[in-house]
């Protein structure tokens, strides 16, 4: 019955397809090398036929033995032109669609859930309070079984948050608030311990860095993380090259991902090829295993069973999509995600933004002066040509970039609705909409910039020291 072609193909990713035709391809060869009956052998082949049928209708590709499907998200738009298509892997996110990316098919493509207004009343019963902005407005989107961190929640179990910062540049950009703002959150109403991995390693990797400049890079961003506010008591900030040498836990917990993902597999997650070097094969098992609490026996007293929940952007999933798989296979829970939308570039929302482009965003380094002239020079536009045009056709909210920063940072949510009606309407123009994206940055920027500054050495120090938190595990 496990090799009839009427099993649920449809409900296996293109890894897991591959993988059935690969071992029924190995099948059929056992059974001709053995001289099985004809109609077994026959039977065989037709199972394989039909998978790689399945193959090819999922992943648009024909089998090719020893060449899996790489598993990114390649989406279509209701359109067959190339160029129409979302492009999102780890580290390179496209779409030619000026509103951004189809998070819609994303959800489906990804096989996560969409975060609806049933789980955000739920949420906001179990902290008794109202839920944050990112949820009430959908920049939170999606997750997976954050159903069971509440049912956790109220019945007195325990669980963590995990969050990480790839520390590419000293500078970070406003985009990389985002899940550290919502993190914060998360900590303070559910009264958590949060761990924050900064893959210093990975970016010596992937960069031309050296390993003391990613090291340094990572202490810099610590000083940003730790400006945002987050309980020294509550919170362990960690670098890979720092840590990893340090806990037994941890790197126990690499190990055994590492003995239970193939190289075909991340392969085809990740879309690694024969000439990447072995440190980027291996990485994934790095960033996979702070998802246990066995990783951080200082905090957790050695305990296995406690939940982590990962706030990320959604580029960030393939990591616990392997991971889930992994966890049951080693003894350990799966974590739990909520995933949050691309913060775009000043140009569009056609890809994120570049530590490397220092246009393409608003860096918590700038000066006032420096906000205005990006947001007025490049931020994109969803007015029209000529003030008659715009006065009479009114604006585009869904493609405005100036409008989309404000969903992400403005608190007011009848301020926020009211600019969206007069700026869709002609009542307000582009360079008004503008004006209070800036008025709106740059105090919360100097705010930044004042508290970092009282960010010293010695604190990012009692930070990233291993060390037992204000919980009893």
């Amino acid at each position: 019955m496990a090799d009839s072609p009427n099993c649920d193909l449809k409900y296996l990713s293109p890894l897991q397809l591959f993988e059935r035709v690969t071992e029924q391809g190995e099948k059929v060869r056992a059974l001709k090398a053995g001289k099985a009956p004809k109609d077994e052998i026959d039977a065989a082949v037709r199972m394989l036929l039909s998978l790689k049928l399945s193959y090819k209708t999922t992943t648009g590709q024909d089998y090719q033995a020893g060449l899996p499907p790489r598993d990114l998200v390649l989406i279509n738009n209701g359109t067959t032109e190339e160029e129409d298509e979302d492009f999102v892997d780890p580290w390179t996110v496209q779409t030619s669609n000026a509103k951004g990316v189809d998070y819609d098919k994303l959800i489906v493509r990804f096989g996560s859930s969409k975060i609806d207004t049933d789980l955000i009343n739920r949420i906001e019963r179990a902290i008794g309070q109202k839920p944050h902005r990112f949820l009430r407005r959908g920049i939170f989107f999606s997750h997976r079984d954050m159903d069971q961190i509440l049912d956790a929640y109220e019945n007195k179990k325990s669980f963590y948050l995990y969050t990480g910062r790839g520390p590419s540049s000293q500078a970070m950009h406003v985009g990389h608030l985002i899940p550290f703002i919502f993190t914060k959150w998360l900590q303070e109403v559910f009264d958590v311990p949060l761990v924050i991995q900064l893959t210093d390693d990975e970016k010596y990797l992937w960069k031309d860095l050296t390993t003391e400049k990613a090291y340094e890079y990572a202490r810099e961003n610590a000083k940003d993380i730790i400006a945002c506010g987050f309980d020294i008591n509550k919170t362990f900030i960690f670098s890979d090259l720092d840590y990893l040498g340090t806990s037994t836990g941890f790197y126990r917990n690499i190990v055994k991902v590492q003995k239970h993902v193939t190289f075909n597999q991340v392969k085809g997650i990740f879309g690694f090829t024969d000439s990447d070097c072995i440190g980027k094969i291996s990485f994934p098992a790095i960033q996979a295993a702070p998802s246990f609490s066995s990783s951080f026996p200082q905090i957790f007293n050695g305990k296995e069973n406690i939940q982590c929940l990962i706030p990320c952007a959604i580029d960030q999933d393939p990591y616990f999509r392997m991971t889930r798989d992994v966890a049951p296979r080693i003894g350990q829970p799966k974590p739990a995600l909520l995933h949050s939308v691309f913060f775009p570039a000043l140009q569009g929302a056609q890809t994120k933004m570049s530590a490397s482009d220092p246009n393409s965003s608003i860096f918590l380094t700038d000066t006032p002066k420096q906000i205005k002239t990006k947001i007025n020079k490049h931020a994109f536009s969803g007015g029209r040509d000529t003030i008659e045009e715009h006065r009479k056709y009114g604006g585009n909210c869904d493609v405005d970039v100036s409008f989309m920063y404000l969903t992400f940072f403005l608190e007011d949510d009848d301020r926020l609705e009211q600019l969206k009606q007069a700026y869709t309407s002609g009542e307000l123009l582009t360079g008004e909409l503008k004006k209070v994206l800036i008025e709106t940055l740059q105090p919360l920027i100097a705010a930044h910039q004042e508290r970092r500054k009282q960010v010293t050495d010695e604190m990012v120090k009692q930070f990233m020291t291993p060390r037992k938190l204000a919980f009893e595990f």
